[in-house]
């Protein structure tokens, strides 16, 4: 299973969230710049993670991101669920044209092996992701003014 590039991003923002705690509000421009990635593209990630209840959107002069709840409240397998589309198959969904669906058992094999994928990402928090902090800030700020 690959995820979007949207759910990669909504990691990935929470994650730098977390290294910036307590600093001061994070602004998605910072976020975009120190990824490498579009400020477009970035932009859409912070407003999906406000809408869910993952990070509060400060306005203003200082605003920025911060997060809404603890590291340890927020569940990888749950974000996963919310930002990515898990219809594998046209089949999944309620309006299946498929003429072997009714006996077709790689819709069951597949549900299956997307439950274990999703429980295994359940077992995890965005506590457990950035428990090598020092580590992830060399990497992610190297060589660039705080």
């Amino acid at each position: 299973m690959q995820l979007s590039t949207h759910t990669d991003y909504s990691l990935r923002t929470l994650i730098y969230l977390v290294l910036k705690e307590g600093e001061r509000p994070v602004t998605v421009q910072e976020i975009a710049r120190d990824y490498a990635i579009s400020v477009n593209h970035m932009a859409k990630v912070a407003q999906t993670l406000s809408q869910l209840g993952y990070v509060k959107s400060l306005r203003g002069r200082g605003g920025g991101l911060v997060l809404a709840e603890t590291p340890a409240a927020i569940s990888v397998g749950a974000l996963v669920r919310e930002t990515e589309n898990l219809k594998l198959l046209e089949c999944f969904g309620p309006s299946s044209s498929c003429p072997i669906e009714p006996g077709c058992k790689l819709k069951n094999v597949l549900k299956k092996a997307q439950k274990a994928f999703l429980a295994v990402l359940d077992e995890y928090t965005l506590e457990d992701l950035i428990k090598n902090d020092r580590e992830l800030e060399n990497l992610l700020y190297r060589g660039k003014p705080a």
